[in-house]
């Protein structure tokens, strides 16, 4: 085998981070399986590669019979010792493969497995690069739309992932050259590499978001509780400080609002209520309702989380939201069922 080879082995270990054992192994392993073609594919070929001094060795093991059983696996006593005068029957012999097709052989052999070991090195280092951020925030650029699918081909880093038409905010039109936030849902490795799903409608966007924007959430002072998204619509946050000496909602808002707002911009204008966590499930449901005030808040089964909040006449249809989003929403982040009533008792009509 060639002194090149071996060079060209050392050479992808250094430069592409694949091991050199890692490719003998593949390339001896093709080998064994062209060589056996030549005795029925019967499991008697073996390759050993030796990089120190530079030889490929393709031999067929053969036992040593008195009368032959099987002409592939078996020799007589009297061929066994023309290759080596010491055979003895019972014993095996190995005999060197030297067919004048073994070099194309292990040529094309070396060049496919280098190939499948380069792409499988490149999709273990992408696996690795997406796994360390999984469930992160990461920006990306728009290299095209499909105009049938309306899937998006994102360029994130030196990589490439598909944002779903399904994944997208509804009613938000990316562009090639559009420079966007996504969120890594999950990193699975696949048949054919690595698998990314991102998103720009998972509730985990928005968490990443804030804690991005707001300093206090990134130090751990404020605690995002529970996040529920209607995404391209509504968002509710429901936020807690363990400093009482500083406001959840006030600093999620930021000076004169800056902070949401550049949230409220990398969402296309998505409308975001920052709410106050509590404890107290009656409390926590009627933050929850906001923009909408609320009197009271009945609590109607504890076991079911089920609850009755009851709001002023003139503010029914928002607490309830265009569609009933409000409530749905309010429900999502409480965990809890909300019957809305009027505080006169009596539905408009």
């Amino acid at each position: 085998m060639s002194k090149e080879f071996f060079e060209a082995v050392k050479l992808l270990e250094e430069e592409k981070g694949i091991p050199a054992e890692y490719l003998y192994e593949k390339i001896s392993g093709a080998i064994v399986v062209a060589a056996k073609h030549d005795y029925n594919g019967k499991d008697i070929v073996h390759c050993d590669i030796d990089p120190e001094k530079q030889k490929i060795k393709v031999y067929a093991r053969k036992n040593v019979v008195e009368e032959i059983e099987d002409p592939d696996t078996d020799l007589t006593l009297e061929q066994a010792q023309l290759i080596r005068k010491s055979a003895k029957v019972g014993k095996t012999i190995d005999i060197p493969i030297k067919t004048k097709n073994l070099g194309r052989i292990v040529a094309q052999t070396a060049k496919h497995v280098i190939r499948q070991g380069i792409r499988e090195a490149e999709r273990g280092k992408m696996l690795r690069e997406f796994q360390s951020k999984n469930q992160e925030l990461l920006s990306a650029k728009v290299s095209n739309v499909d105009p049938v699918t309306g899937n998006a081909t994102l360029e994130i880093g030196k990589n490439e992932a598909m944002l779903p038409k399904a994944e997208q905010v509804p009613g938000e039109v990316l562009r090639a050259g559009d420079s966007i936030k996504i969120f890594v849902v999950d990193v699975k490795e696949g048949t054919k590499g690595p698998k990314i799903m991102i998103s720009r409608t998972h509730p985990g966007l928005v968490r990443r978001l804030f804690e991005t924007e707001v300093p206090e959430i990134f130090d751990g002072t404020i605690e995002i509780k529970s996040v529920s998204r209607e995404a391209g619509s509504r968002t509710k946050i429901a936020v807690l400080s363990k400093d009482e000496d500083v406001d959840p909602v006030g600093a999620c808002i930021g000076p004169r609002g800056q902070r949401v707002s550049n949230i409220v911009d990398a969402l296309g204008g998505e409308k975001i209520d920052i709410v106050k966590y509590s404890d107290d499930p009656a409390e926590f449901v009627a933050a929850a309702l906001a923009p909408s005030d609320v009197c009271e808040v009945e609590i109607l089964d504890e076991g079911a989380k089920s609850c009755r909040a009851t709001v002023p006449d003139g503010q029914l249809s928002l607490a309830i939201g265009n569609k009933g989003q409000n409530v749905r929403l309010a429900a999502k982040l409480t965990g809890w069922k909300i019957d809305i009533k009027p505080e006169s008792g009596f539905y408009e009509g």
